[in-house]
């Protein structure tokens, strides 16, 4: 994708969405740690089908940990690898009440020092819950940036900092999300729909795929 590009790509995208949201549910910056950790190779929908259950009844680390782990998974046994994440959420609640007085840290490496949470998942809940302009790159946005040229790389590491390069400063805080809900519901991933894509006209893809009906 040419620079000249970038910026009315994005200017289109925040037109239509101006305030973008994760799908996720949550009401504080640990329930958001909470659901992104449970989200691992499950749907948001699925997710958030667990915690409206679960939050209601414990959506503290202390709450959480009050439930053991066969209470906690009797709350998320809906949800795919259930078991494994159970444990990485309790001993997470553990670390946060030892050594963050019970709050979701604010940097990186701290994030990343809690079981279960990688560099995703930090990055996600650095955005969402602190408003810092990270790029968490998943195989939504990773497909797209590659799909649309926009920041071509052969891994979700190498699609982060060039994302973090070429997005202009005013659009980082919503990039991801962005990026998301349009590899979700426009560029999808065996059929993208160009015919019905606001930005198409600054895509690199071709060719472009046309309407069912054409």
């Amino acid at each position: 994708m040419r620079v000249q590009d970038i910026e009315p790509f994005f200017a289109t995208l925040q037109a239509a969405n101006p305030e973008p949201r994760t799908e996720l549910e949550y009401s504080t910056p640990f329930e958001l740690l909470t659901a992104v950790l449970l989200s691992a190779q499950a749907t948001d929908a699925g997710v958030n089908k667990a915690t409206r259950r679960l939050f209601p009844v414990a959506n503290t680390p202390q709450q959480i940990l009050e439930l053991g782990y066969d209470g906690l998974c009797e709350y998320i046994k809906t949800i795919g690898l259930y078991r494994s994440k159970a444990k990485h959420l309790l001993e997470t609640c553990r670390i946060l009440i030892e050594r963050h007085g019970g709050e979701v840290p604010r940097t990186r490496e701290e994030l990343e020092a809690l079981p279960g949470v990688g560099r995703k998942t930090a990055n996600v809940v650095l955005n969402v819950a602190f408003s810092e302009p990270t790029m968490a790159v998943d195989t939504h946005i990773f497909r797209v940036s590659n799909r649309t040229g926009l920041a071509p790389g052969k891994t979700p590491l190498q699609v982060e900092l060039k994302l973090l390069r070429r997005v202009p400063p005013q659009y980082l805080v919503h990039a991801h999300h962005w990026l998301i809900l349009h590899g979700r519901y426009v560029c999808l991933a065996r059929k993208p729909q160009c015919w019905k894509c606001q930005v198409a006209r600054y895509c690199d893809f071709k060719p472009k795929t046309p309407p069912p009906d054409a």
